[in-house]
């Protein structure tokens, strides 16, 4: 009887020990989400001025969530001026939050600093159907020792410099904008625009344009040629390319085709305002349409290069799932949804059908007064394109033209190379000060470079740009041997 009893007894307790373990796992399962439990909350930081009808979509949002992925999504958005600051403040304090837009180097220093998670196992597992979606030179392009650590949005993928013209003005002097290849052969037209256009400035001030993969940015003498030794990273200050176009721009400034504070200026050349002949700026497919819709007058674009895929042009719009995340899981199903469903990217993007926009009988949109005056977002920071609805004056084949960009693109030589600056973080801060001071002058034609432009590299030895591109060199080399 004692040991029948004593068995009775043990069954019990190994019976209670197991309900207690579901319990528990029911409570964490409750705690994060999911098909039994309560819905998780997501907590989303994004880009952007705050919308007034926020709540009011994102009400909409959460049924459809709550019914598809048992989550809620509360979506808070920092204005642009305080996105820096604010948002590093944030991720500096160790705040819990799920999901933040990041791009550039804030996303390689938030990821080296470890407050971004890996997500290679979840694009495998909750973010499979969304890593199918994506072009894969974006996931390429954002690693960050060999790791993904961000959802980067599904785009063109490729940096593409264009010079852009004012059509009525091209129109009227009959120039042949098919021949303009180099900054050289812009001369003749800036010089008949400057002649007998006095209200317009014939370059909307732009910097001079070197070709090159850059480590961090034009202004930085760190980058890769493309052609040549594509391996080896060099002071690009120091190329007979550099002085030859900074003595262009030169040039074109004493001619007065530039503003005289070209270098200080803060004026951002807005293009609704038609004061101005050509200016330069990164493209897209049917970028002329938007420029043109948005300035309500007609420019047109001429490359200055081939679309090439670098750094930069996949980091610019990313979504990190922080590393305080307590449901990281749910999060990468939201980031998923969004990415691969048509209904849910709309509706963050667009708002709600008939009170934001109205859906045509041929599928495509208009925007109706509620969007333009409540609910108008920065559609490149949300997520995939490719899934959304085309306006009603978009041509048809509007993302047909982006993938055929995208995959016309040609690679850069650093593609996915990320620099760890710890090593020489004070050689760099020197190198960032002398640059600031010398390349707005220099890169707008401002000072002449015979004078100017071995003072700058005079300069940058100083502060030590060569160990840096030691180190830079190392780092990289490290790097292309583990590539496959």
């Amino acid at each position: 009887m004692k040991k029948k009893l004593g068995l009775l007894l043990a069954l019990v307790l190994s019976i209670g020990t197991i309900l207690s373990a579901c319990s528990s796992k029911e409570t964490s399962t409750s705690d994060k989400g999911g098909k039994n439990g309560e819905p998780y909350e997501i907590k989303w930081y994004t880009i952007g001025t705050p919308q007034k009808d926020t709540d009011k979509v994102f009400a909409e949002v959460n049924k459809y969530l709550k019914k598809e992925i048992n989550a809620t999504v509360k979506m808070t958005q920092i204005d642009w001026g305080d996105w820096e600051q604010k948002s590093q403040v944030m991720i500096n304090s160790g705040e819990p939050f799920d999901i933040i837009f990041t791009n550039g180097k804030d996303y390689i220093q938030n990821t080296q600093k470890g407050a971004f998670l890996a997500l290679d196992e979840m694009l495998n597992n909750e973010g499979k159907e969304l890593k199918e979606v994506i072009n894969p030179d974006f996931l390429e392009g954002i690693k960050v020792d060999g790791k993904i650590y961000g959802v980067p949005t599904n785009k063109e993928v490729a940096r593409q410099t264009v010079y852009t013209f004012n059509k009525r003005l091209v129109d009227k002097y009959n120039f042949d904008i098919s021949n303009v290849k180099t900054l050289e052969d812009l001369e003749p037209m800036l010089k008949v625009i400057k002649e007998k256009e006095s209200g317009i400035t014939p370059i909307a001030t732009f910097k001079a344009f070197l070709r090159y993969d850059y480590v961090f940015n034009a202004e930085m003498p760190f980058a890769f040629p493309f052609e040549g030794d594509t391996n080896q990273v060099i002071n690009p200050f120091e190329t007979d390319e550099a002085m030859q176009t900074l003595k262009t721009m030169h040039k074109y400034y004493k001619a007065g085709y530039l503003k005289e504070d070209a270098a200080t200026s803060k004026d951002s050349w807005p293009m609704d305002v038609e004061n101005w002949f050509v200016r330069m700026g990164g493209s897209q497919p049917y970028a002329d349409l938007l420029w043109s819709r948005s300035a309500k007058y007609d420019v047109v674009s001429v490359p200055a290069e081939q679309p090439t895929v670098v750094n930069d042009s996949v980091s610019g719009s990313i979504q990190a799932i922080s590393a305080s995340s307590k449901n990281p899981e749910k999060a990468m199903e939201f980031l998923t949804l969004l990415n691969t469903d048509p209904y849910l990217r709309n509706l963050v993007d667009k708002g709600i059908e008939n009170v934001h926009y109205k859906k045509n009988e041929d599928g495509t949109i208009e925007d109706l007064p509620a969007r333009i005056n409540g609910y108008n977002m920065p559609s490149y920071s949300l997520g995939n394109h490719f899934i959304l609805n085309l306006y009603k004056d978009d041509p048809k084949d509007k993302w047909e033209k982006f993938e055929e960009f995208n995959v016309s693109a040609v690679k850069a030589p650093s593609l996915g190379f990320n620099f760890n600056s710890d090593p020489v973080r004070s050689e760099l801060a020197s190198i960032t000060n002398i640059s600031k001071e010398f390349y707005p002058a220099l890169a707008t034609g401002s000072v002449d470079p015979e004078e100017y432009l071995p003072k700058f590299n005079e300069k940058l030895k100083e502060a030590g740009v060569d160990k840096v591109l030691k180190e830079m060199q190392k780092q990289h080399d490290e790097w292309k041997s583990k590539q496959k």
